[in-house]
């Protein structure tokens, strides 16, 4: 297993087979305590992985956190961290579906998969912690459509993605959705280790600058109007 860094990003361990989480993960953390401090509040963490978003709000004092992803590696890991920290999270397997039977929350924070992709993902692999086809939306676009749903009348969503993943298209489709959007932080990285696997079909097919190794990371944030 491996550990990683602060707070929660310093005490989640990666399971085999379970994304470890990156400067993303670290990048919404930060912002989640300072733009939506979750004290007291019902929390969705969709695209758990190792469940460091969910521990984070628990440890921030959240009454209440469920964390859906869709591999069961990580829905085992996310309970194994949970109760190696001693955070209350109910980790489960499931999809934006199985998240919408249990709404409404106060706080959904999600680092769903955004890096863009030559094929469409399939099957339930750690690919599927970053592989979201062509343009990068295929958990996004169904996520902001539905945020009118998931959240209370006072809640709030955040989404950490990356330039690459269309930040304009995110802010128009939750402002269509009925929501008040914007980018609540910005945050320039250099690449990653899928990024620079990713580099040269990025380029090849005009998405990236040649020789351009670092990207922009948003965290958008949203409320219902």
């Amino acid at each position: 297993m491996t550990t990683v860094r602060h707070d929660a990003m310093d005490l989640v361990r990666a399971h085999p087979g379970v994304y470890a989480p990156q400067d993303d993960s670290r990048f919404l953390c930060d912002v989640m305590a300072v733009a939506s401090a979750p004290l007291d509040a019902r929390v969705l963490d969709l695209c758990t992985g190792t469940g460091v978003l969910g521990i984070q709000a628990a440890l921030l004092g959240a009454r209440e956190v469920l964390a859906y992803d869709i591999n069961p590696r990580a829905v085992a890991c996310v309970a194994d961290n949970a109760r190696r920290i001693g955070a209350e999270v109910d980790a489960r397997r499931g999809t934006l579906t199985d998240a919408l039977a249990e709404r409404p929350f106060d706080l959904v924070v999600s680092n769903p998969p955004y890096v863009p992709s030559p094929n469409r993902p399939e099957g339930v692999g750690i690919h599927r912690a970053w592989d979201a086809g062509d343009d990068g939306r295929v958990v996004l676009d169904p996520l902001c459509d539905a945020v009118r749903e998931l959240l209370t009348p006072d809640g709030t969503m955040l989404i950490v993605h990356s330039e690459f993943s269309g930040v304009p298209e995110t802010l128009r489709r939750l402002t269509a959705a009925g929501a008040v959007a914007d980018v609540a932080a910005r945050r320039r990285i250099a690449f990653g280790p899928v990024m620079h696997s990713r580099a040269a079909w990025l380029e090849a097919s005009g998405k990236l600058e040649p020789g351009r190794r670092s990207e922009e990371l948003v965290v958008v944030r949203a409320r219902r109007a």
